[in-house]
């Protein structure tokens, strides 16, 4: 059974938990409190009531329309937090975006993650130990970095004291969940590695992130080949380098020069450059002769 699976089941049995009039959970020291806690679960979208609350009140239909369309294609990637309220029934913390287009796909659930009553000590034990597990792709990684920063309230500096990881080390987990959803689930399948998905990040649009990634599959491209490919698109954005033309001012015709070497009575070399400036060097033969040049020059 893939890990996916595994998952999914286990949301649908601690939903018929949750479900169980005998088994309503309030608090961490009720019964199977310890289950819940940490996990993700397969919710009713009914059973969820948006938080009264919640700041943001505008939500583009375009973009929810965008997500609504890649939930369809690859799922809900990132579980929303609910608050438990009462027996079946919950309040959303975070992820109203997700819940919305949902919603628009008529989805009858979406995994969630429910806190309890004075969960906060549990929940960031449980994230924490969950960080520790050896089989956790970098998404899940990231997602639980996420969370301790969303709903525990963690600076990075504090994450990297609790979990035994340099800060650059999060920071870099983080970034991934900056990568187009399509991205991400390549990472957390195993198409491409984290090493490609940091290459990836480098670039702001994600329709060029999602050309990179086909290549990257298609290709087999190493994480070498792919942090090249990136490069190589960077420096097609830069602006072509102009080229300096060099163009002499005014030119100085043969009986000029000839004038300059009659008056002084040795073979002057007139040099001219580009920028119109140029040198006029006067040779002599003696100390006689400089001083007979110079006299020449006062006039």
């Amino acid at each position: 059974m893939s890990q996916a699976v595994k998952k999914q089941a286990l949301g649908r049995g601690l939903s018929a938990l949750l479900k169980d009039p005998e088994n309503n959970i309030q608090s961490v020291n009720d019964k199977n409190a310890d289950k819940v806690v940490g996990n993700i679960i397969e919710l009713e979208i009914d059973a969820i009531e948006i938080n009264p609350f919640q700041p943001r009140s505008n939500f583009n239909e375009e973009s929810l329309q965008e997500l609504a369309t890649s939930i369809r294609e690859l799922g809900v990637i990132q579980p929303i937090t609910v608050r438990k309220l009462d027996f079946n029934k919950y309040q959303l913390i975070s992820g109203e975006r997700r819940l919305r287009a949902s919603k628009i796909n008529k989805m009858t659930t979406i995994p969630a993650y429910i806190r309890i009553a004075n969960d906060q000590e549990s929940l960031e034990m449980a994230l924490v130990e969950n960080i520790q597990r050896h089989d956790l792709d970098p998404i899940e990684i990231a997602l639980s970095y996420q969370r301790l920063i969303d709903e525990i309230q963690l600076t990075q500096e504090q994450m990297s004291d609790r979990v035994g990881k340099k800060r650059s080390t999060i920071a870099n987990y983080l970034r991934l969940l900056k990568l187009d959803p399509i991205i991400q689930t390549g990472i957390r399948d195993g198409f491409i590695s984290m090493g490609h998905g940091r290459a990836i990040i480098n670039i702001d649009d994600q329709d060029v992130q999602t050309d990179i990634y086909q290549k990257i599959v298609s290709q087999n491209l190493s994480v070498r080949e792919t942090e090249a490919l990136v490069k190589s698109y960077q420096e097609s954005l830069k602006p072509a380098a102009k080229k300096v033309t060099k163009t002499v001012a005014f030119s100085i015709a043969e009986d000029e020069k000839k004038a300059i070497a009659n008056y002084f009575g040795a073979k002057v070399d007139v040099k001219m450059a580009g920028n119109g400036k140029g040198k006029i060097s006067i040779p002599f033969h003696s100390e006689e002769d400089f001083h007979r040049i110079i006299k020449l020059i006062k006039g």
